[in-house]
C-alpha cells in the first residue's frame, strides 16, 4: 500500500509542479503567466477526457502491469520536460502525461482497497489519499526550494528520477491484480444516467474542483502581489498549507465513517471562508498563513470525503464510478486553470480567488440540497411501509 501512496504522490506532484514554478517557468520560456498555466490546463484536459476510454480499454490488463506503464510514461514526460526547447514541447508532453495520470487515479485507491481485508477498505483509502497531503507538503514545496537552488528544469529531470524509482518498487513490491470490476465504455457512461446519486456527487465534485484549483493554481502570484512574498515564503506557505491538508485527511478518515455528507460539508465551508480570509486579510503574511492553514485542512476533508462519497454512490462498479469521478475532477482542474488565467491575465489575480469563493459556495450549496432531498426521500420510504399496515 505504501507503494501505491508513493504512486499518487509522483503523479499528483507532477501535475501540480507548474503552480510552485509558475513565475521562473513562464520567464523562463517567455510565455505570459495565464498562458504558462496552461501546463496544467492540458494535462487535466488529457487526464479527464481520456480516463474512461483507457480504463474500460485496459479492463482486462492485470493492474500492476497498467500501473508500471503508467509510471514508465510519467518518467519519460518528465525527462522531456527538463530538456525541452519550447513551450510547445513542454505542453504537448504534458497532453500526453496527463492520459497516464488520468489512468492512475481510476485505478489507484482501488488497487489500495484489493490488498487490504475488505473490512480495512475505507482505511485503506485514506491512507493512499494521505499521498496527496505528503506531495503538497512536500513534494511541491521541495521543488520551489529546488528551482530556486537550481532550476526548474532540473527540478523535472529529478522528478524523472523519482517516478523511475516509483516504477521499480511496483514492478517488485504489488503483486499481480487482475483487474475485477472495470466494464465498457457504454456501461460506464450509463452509470450517472442510472445512477442518482453517483451524478450528484460529480456534481459536487465538478464545481468545488473548479474553484479550490481555480485559486490555488494562482496562490504564488496572488501572494507576490499581495505580500510582496518570496519564494522562501512561498514554500513556507506551501508546506503550511499541505500540512493542513495532512491533519484534514486524517481527521476525515474518522469523521466519513461517522457523517460522510456531514464531513464533506464542514470541509466545503471551510474552503469558502478560508479563500475569503485570503481576500480580507491575505495582504498581511500573518493572514495569509492563517487563510492558507484553513485551506489546506478544509481541502483534506473534501478531498478524502469525495472519494467516499463516490464509493458509497456505487461500490459494486467502483472503479468504474472512479474513471468518471476522475473526468470530472481533472478537467474541472484544467478549466480551472484555463478560467483563471483568463482571469488573472484580464482583471487581475485577486479576481482568480472571487472565482474560487463562487464555485465551492456552489458546491456547498449543492451538496446540502442534495443531502435534503435525499433525507426526505429516505423519510418518504421508511413511512410507505406504516401506511401499508394501516391500509
Amino acid at each position: 500500500m505504501a507503494v501505491i501512496t508513493a504512486s499518487l504522490f509522483t503523479f499528483l506532484t507532477t501535475e501540480l509542479m507548474p503552480v510552485g514554478l509558475l513565475t521562473p517557468l513562464s520567464a523562463s520560456l517567455d510565455v505570459p503567466v495565464g498562458i504558462a498555466a496552461l501546463m496544467v490546463t492540458l494535462y487535466g484536459v488529457s487526464a479527464g477526457l481520456g480516463v474512461t476510454f483507457i480504463v474500460a480499454w485496459t479492463r482486462r490488463v492485470d493492474r500492476r502491469a497498467l500501473l508500471s506503464a503508467l509510471l514508465a510514461v510519467l518518467t519519460l514526460g518528465n525527462l522531456v520536460t527538463g530538456v525541452s526547447p519550447n513551450f510547445a514541447l513542454v505542453l504537448t508532453t504534458r497532453l500526453v502525461m496527463g492520459f497516464a495520470s488520468g489512468v492512475f487515479w481510476a485505478i489507484g485507491v482501488s488497487m489500495a482497497m484489493r490488498l487490504v481485508p475488505e473490512r480495512h477498505a475505507s482505511r485503506a483509502s485514506a491512507v493512499v489519499m494521505s499521498g496527496i497531503s505528503i506531495a503538497t507538503v512536500v513534494g511541491i514545496p521541495l521543488g520551489t526550494v529546488l528551482e530556486d537552488l537550481t532550476s526548474w528544469r532540473t527540478t523535472f529531470l529529478i522528478w524523472s528520477g523519482l517516478s523511475l524509482a516509483v516504477f521499480a518498487a511496483v514492478a517488485a513490491i504489488v503483486p499481480s491484480l487482475p483487474s475485477d470490476n472495470a466494464v465498457s465504455v457504454r456501461e460506464v457512461f450509463r452509470l450517472p444516467v442510472r445512477n442518482v446519486p453517483l451524478r450528484s456527487v460529480l456534481l459536487v465534485v465538478v464545481l468545488f474542483v473548479l474553484g479550490h484549483f481555480g485559486a490555488y493554481t494562482f496562490v504564488r502570484p496572488f501572494l507576490e502581489d499581495s505580500t510582496s512574498a518570496t519564494p522562501l515564503f512561498i514554500t513556507v506557505v506551501l508546506i503550511i498549507f499541505g500540512i493542513g491538508g495532512a491533519i484534514g485527511n486524517f481527521v476525515a478518515g474518522s469523521t466519513v465513517n461517522k457523517s460522510l455528507r456531514g464531513s464533506f460539508v464542514t470541509g466545503c465551508t471551510g474552503l469558502v471562508a478560508s479563500l475569503l480570509l485570503l481576500l480580507a486579510i491575505g495582504d498581511a503574511k500573518a493572514g495569509a498563513i492563517t487563510a492558507l492553514v484553513l485551506w489546506g485542512l478544509s481541502f483534506g476533508v473534501v478531498q478524502l470525503s469525495q472519494v467516499n462519497m463516490t464509493l458509497a454512490a456505487a461500490p459494486e462498479t467502483f472503479e468504474a464510478a472512479m474513471s468518471l469521478n476522475t473526468m470530472a475532477y481533472n478537467t474541472s482542474i484544467a478549466l480551472g486553470a484555463l478560467f483563471g488565467g483568463q482571469l488573472a491575465d484580464n482583471l487581475g489575480v485577486t479576481s482568480v480567488v472571487w472565482f474560487g469563493v463562487a464555485l465551492t459556495a456552489g458546491s456547498l450549496l449543492l451538496a446540502l440540497g442534495t443531502g435534503r432531498r435525499a433525507s426526505r426521500a429516505a423519510a418518504h420510504d421508511a413511512s410507505a411501509p406504516s401506511a401499508l399496515l394501516k391500509d
